[in-house]
């Protein structure tokens, strides 16, 4: 993988010296005005634009569902899928409201999605009809993990290219959040039972199924946690790689990528696995309800935004975010400052 470019220092100072020269308490915006100064420095840039906004939602199923992981069936993925090129969906509604254009990817859905896309075309990149079930054969090959992740870095060059300022990320794949608690329970080290929850509701009897499979699974192929792509293409999913994508892609080309749950969270682990620095290029949204979702923001350095308990996933958490962000950025560029209101500027005193 390509090495990260740091974000620019000089237009970090430019933004952080214009926040503590507008006319309010000083870090009064707290995270908000933090992200605004990263985001600075990840475009090189501190005329913070974030206009023009977009979610990619990176579809695909996950054969590990065999195992009765989940509540409903893999068709589900299919069904919903169609929806968000419908604007049928929770994220779309949400999305509309926060001014974001919606990117659904087909990188792995097992069903045909011939004649989709009425309101939000589909991005046809699939690369199998979803993956292998990992309880007893690797999810996927090395050559089918990295076409994924080629997937994601190509939507935020496209992106890019269409002057698209700032990504959030979705994802959609019955079984997911399977396969995720599978991949952070290699890459933080931490035992299944500890990262592993509910999903779309499981009972206790489905919840211990659930962590049992994920540890067979683990048992069985032995993922090397040194190497992030080994982890993903044996225990993980075509969508988890294919937003490993869209955060290295973030990285490479300068654009802010942020975070959803779970699922989109384990994915900017692995791309952080991948190409230490991807990090500086995120903006965390929310911190899951999964048991795992505080401890992987945690692993990247992320702070959230808000905290409100949310599990649904789509990219519902990183969309509700946009809106926050960009009345942050208003803030920053159309606030007159002290010397503009000829008012006495705040002092920041150090605390001991």
């Amino acid at each position: 993988m390509t090495e990260v470019k740091k974000p620019d220092r000089k237009a970090m100072e430019a933004a952080s010296y214009r926040w503590n020269h507008i006319a309010k308490p000083l870090h009064g915006l707290g995270v908000l005005e933090e992200d605004i100064i990263r985001i600075a420095g990840m475009t090189g840039d501190p005329d913070v634009d974030l206009e023009k906004k977009a979610v990619v939602i990176m579809c695909a199923d996950n054969g590990v569902v065999e195992e009765g992981v989940s509540q409903t069936g893999q068709e589900v993925t299919a069904a919903v899928t169609r929806n968000f090129t419908n604007g049928n969906a929770s994220v779309c509604i949400m999305a509309e409201r926060a001014g974001a254009q919606v990117v659904p990817v087909d990188v792995g859905v097992a069903d045909s999605l011939e004649g989709c896309g009425r309101v939000y075309p589909l991005r046809s990149c699939k690369i199998m009809a979803g993956t292998r079930n990992f309880a007893k054969e690797e999810a996927m090959t090395e050559a089918e993990a990295r076409a994924a992740v080629q997937v994601g870095i190509g939507q935020v060059r496209h992106l890019k290219e269409t002057g698209v300022r700032i990504i959030a990320t979705g994802e959609m794949g019955i079984g997911n959040t399977t396969s995720s608690s599978a991949v952070a329970s290699v890459l933080l080290g931490k035992e299944a039972a500890e990262v592993t929850g509910r999903g779309a509701g499981l009972s206790d009897e489905a919840l211990e199924r659930k962590i049992h499979v994920i540890e067979k699974a683990i048992a069985l192929h032995r993922p090397d946690w040194r190497d992030p792509l080994d982890v993903i293409r044996k225990v993980g999913g075509l969508d988890i790689a294919g937003l490993a994508g869209v955060f290295l892609g973030g990285a490479m080309y300068g654009v802010p990528i942020v975070v959803d749950g779970f699922i989109s969270a384990v994915a900017a682990l692995t791309a952080e696995r991948l190409c230490p620095g991807c990090a500086d290029y995120m903006i965390a949204s929310h911190v899951s309800a999964e048991p795992a979702g505080e401890m992987v923001l945690n692993a990247l350095g992320l702070k959230p935004v808000i905290r409100a308990g949310m599990c649904l996933g789509e990219g519902t958490g990183a969309v509700a975010v946009l809106p926050l962000l960009q009345m942050a950025a208003d803030v920053y560029r159309r606030m007159s400052t002290f010397q503009e209101n000829d008012i006495e500027e705040y002092e920041e005193f150090s605390h001991a």
